[in-house]
């Protein structure tokens, strides 16, 4: 198996991430211009939103907490072939299973545009058309599922870079397509709707030749529940809540907002903006994490699993926490710059930005999940994270349930946050009980990362210069003005981080060279001594 660094391997997912959410923010730009925030971005919301949410569920989330540490483990005992004959056999059950479950959901679609909106009955022909292009939309989940399974295998072995770019296909097709129908005149949501399916077929595409090209190709065979199949079940049931609490919580939340007009689209573009820094931070070193905590625990490497997971965390609020103070300070004029043109109205600005606000106070909860859980998943631990998951649904559902007529949209996006900080903690209590504890290094930079953001917030909150109304060209202008604020908020941090130690040399000390040769040494001869015992048992 490749040996890899969580840090290069998460600023490689990170990288890929950060350059498909731009790409992302250019295609919601052109969404925003084309529909506005009106019932036809609504109904695209739900079509796209839909199949997405079963994938994050059942594939991204459950899957790969399932999945990665046994095929991680079996590569590392066992060698690629037996890794492989693991991944066909999964592959056999999780096509036949997609298969049957997409056919399903095309007879039942009104049943689930009606579970996640609703609010959409009121109006019979936003039902109905939203239920046509969900119909169009779902394959995507069969395609986006089985590039989870390969992606798995290429994370798991170590290589990250091709799995990571996927995701910028899908944006680029859409793009594409949004272009297209603005020059032909054509339908701009048909357009989206039919550009998601094509684009779940190339990204597949794209990993399947990796895989292949990595040695690492499977053939398709008759789906059998062999034992393998059956652990990879039993872990992946409850990890279904445990992965996929966010999207449990954002359908929720879509439900609901189903019943304000706009609500759905002020809350998509309001989600679309924090999902930057968690995508770019905690989806990128939870998939870095999973297989190297999985490795460490083969080998019998605890501390070394402990200090990961530290360092892990350190880098994750590192980033979030001064983004969090960022989103919530500047919402309105960056969602002015980024979407304000076209069919997207200042109504739509204000009311999106007061979405934004909401969720940036969970955003460090958020990552904070990502990176908490692997600790979790390589254990093959998947019932914790599901009831700690599922304290954060019935949280988010009774909070907006009750503050939702008087609050709006407002009321989702903090429920939501509250969710997500509770889950946090609890998860947490668990694994402090269970013997992990932050390190020093964590406590002390952590602090010095809370001194530096409330510093920043105190700049941005009194900065002498206000945002420019009704200047010569206000979208230039306004656009200079944020980026000026940002850079500043970014040097403020930086100038106080360094100064304080919240950029402390612990968190990559163990990711030099010679530490990781260190590592590698110690590992493998763990990894051997385990290896040896196993054979006399």
């Amino acid at each position: 198996m490749r040996r890899f660094s969580i840090v290069r391997a998460a600023a490689t997912t990170g990288a890929a991430t950060l350059m498909s959410r731009i790409l992302g923010f250019l295609r919601d730009v052109l969404i925003a211009a084309s529909l506005g925030a009106g019932p036809l971005a609504d109904i695209f919301v739900v079509a796209f939103r839909l199949p997405n949410l079963f994938r994050r569920l059942f594939a991204e989330g459950a899957f790969n907490a399932a999945f990665v540490p046994i095929f991680a483990k079996r590569m590392e005992a066992e060698g690629v072939e037996a890794a492989r004959k693991l991944s066909a056999e999964v592959l056999a059950v999780l096509l036949a299973g997609l298969i049957i479950f997409t056919l399903l959901a095309e007879w039942y679609m009104p049943y689930l545009v009606h579970a996640l909106a609703s609010g959409f009955r009121a109006t019979p022909e936003k039902f109905d058309l939203a239920v046509t292009y969900s119909r169009i939309t779902f394959p995507y989940l069969v395609f986006m599922s089985l590039l989870s399974l390969y992606a798995a295998m290429l994370n798991a072995s170590g290589r990250f870079a091709v799995a990571a770019f996927a995701p910028v296909l899908l944006n680029v097709v859409l793009i594409g397509a949004l272009l297209m129908a603005a020059m032909t005149g054509r339908d701009s949501l048909a357009s989206l709707i039919w550009g998601v399916a094509i684009a779940g077929g190339l990204q597949f595409l794209m990993v399947w030749f990796a895989v292949k090209q990595a040695g690492l190709g499977i053939g398709l065979q008759r789906p059998r529940l062999t034992e393998d199949v059956k652990r990879v079940l039993t872990l992946g049931i409850p990890g279904v809540l445990a992965a996929g609490v966010g999207q449990i919580n954002l359908l929720v939340g879509t439900n609901i907002a189903s019943a304000q007009d706009g609500a759905a689209s002020w809350l998509y573009y309001a989600d679309r903006l924090y999902q930057l820094p968690l995508g770019v931070i905690g989806i990128a070193l939870s998939v870095a994490l999973l297989p190297d905590l999985s490795r460490r625990l083969r080998a019998g490497d605890e501390a070394g699993a402990r200090n990961s997971q530290n360092r892990s965390l350190q880098i994750a609020l590192l980033f979030s926490i001064p983004c969090a103070v960022g989103l919530y300070l500047l919402a309105d004029p960056v969602m002015a710059v980024l979407f304000q043109r076209g069919a997207f109205t200042a109504a739509d600005t204000s009311a999106s930005g007061v979405a934004l606000m909401g969720f940036a106070f969970g955003l460090p909860a958020f990552v904070g999940i990502k990176v908490m859980q692997p600790s979790f998943f390589a254990r093959e631990d998947t019932f914790y994270p599901f009831v700690y998951g599922a304290l954060g649904v019935v949280a988010n559902i009774a909070i907006s349930l009750t503050f939702f007529p008087m609050f709006g949209h407002l009321a989702i996006a903090v429920a939501t946050s509250v969710a997500g900080w509770l889950t946090l903690v609890t998860m947490s209590m668990h694994l402090f009980i269970s013997g992990w504890r932050p390190d020093k290094a964590l406590v002390t930079g952590t602090l010095a990362i809370l001194f530096s953001a409330a510093l920043m917030a105190l700049a941005l909150s009194y900065s002498p210069f206000a945002p420019p109304e009704n200047a010569p060209h206000q979208a230039l202008s306004l656009a200079l003005w944020l980026a000026g604020h940002i850079f500043a908020a970014m040097m403020l941090f930086l100038l106080s981080g360094l100064v304080t130690g919240a950029f402390g040399r612990d968190i990559l000390s163990n990711f030099k060279p010679s530490a990781r040769a260190a590592w590698l040494a110690k590992s493998d001869a763990l990894r051997d001594k385990a290896d040896e015992n196993e054979k006399d048992d």
